[in-house]
């Protein structure tokens, strides 16, 4: 098998390799966080301009942006006005997996704790 390449001096995206290795991610999934780390910074993210981008819809984007969100690859936050209303939703997109609270398999401490602990006295 043959691969042609273009030369890269302008109109194209690097990007981490995490999604693509992803094995759980669909490539529906992949395919939009790539176009949308294809995009400028200041652009505006919404379902349906993502939408507009390619001829899936607005659920096949919304389903995609879900398994990134699970994935840990999105992040999604509702926006409120000053009254409370929602107005829109923030859209953070992480390259690389963002887990808050890793689960080890043998934690390892630094600096385990050895002393000996004083035995609670339960005759009262």
């Amino acid at each position: 098998m043959s691969v042609i390449r273009v030369e890269k001096t302008s109109n194209y995206t690097v990007m981490a390799n995490y999604h693509f290795k992803e094995k759980g991610l669909s490539l529906k999934a992949k395919g939009i966080m790539s176009l949308m780390l294809s995009l400028p910074n200041d652009w505006d993210y919404t379902v349906e301009g993502l939408a507009t981008l390619s001829k899936d819809g607005i659920n096949s984007v919304r389903s995609a942006l879900k398994e990134l969100e699970n994935f840990h690859y999105l992040v999604m936050e509702r926006e409120r006005d000053k009254k409370g209303i929602l107005r829109g939703t923030v859209y953070t997109l992480y390259e690389k997996p963002i887990v808050d609270n890793p689960i080890l398999d043998k934690p390892i401490l630094d600096e385990p704790i050895l002393e000996k602990r004083t035995q609670l006295n339960t005759n009262l």
